[in-house]
């Protein structure tokens, strides 16, 4: 695992009545990512990943770009590839360790909520669905 340096950050996720919080903490051990989501449209799993780009623009969140993956390895190895959130009446609570990314690799990105279930298989991005929420990552004093 390469060295990283202290940091945290955080991103306000926002679209069709979601709403939540982000954050990510650098840990001696990886980045452990904690997201606290309302609004979610059903119950059950949704895509969670972090993806390329650096705006929540665009139609459908399009300006989000891909999966972040400066590995360019293969669907669901990319390190913006995290667990999915699982909902019930529509907030749901996820905190995780990776260490696929250090904190300042992904300021400036963007944090995506899908609205379909990853399949873990499917090229390139697991066949998550639309995307239904979004955040920039910033960093957080």
């Amino acid at each position: 695992m390469k060295q990283c340096i202290y940091s945290q950050a955080i991103a306000d996720v926002a679209g069709n009545g979601i709403s939540g919080t982000v954050w990510l903490h650098q840990q001696d051990n990886g980045v452990l990512v904690t997201a606290q989501i309302s609004g979610l449209p059903r119950d059950g799993f949704f895509a969670f990943h972090i993806h390329e780009g650096s705006d929540c623009g665009g139609k459908g969140f399009a300006d989000t770009g891909a999966h972040f993956n400066p590995a360019g390895v293969l669907h669901p190895n990319h390190a913006g590839d995290l667990p999915p959130l699982l909902a019930g009446r529509g907030k749901a609570y996820l905190s995780v360790l990776t260490d696929r990314f250090c904190v300042e690799d992904v300021i400036g990105r963007t944090v995506v909520i899908h609205g379909g279930v990853d399949d873990f298989t499917t090229q390139p991005a697991g066949n998550a669905g639309e995307k239904i929420a979004c955040g920039v990552i910033r960093r957080r004093w």
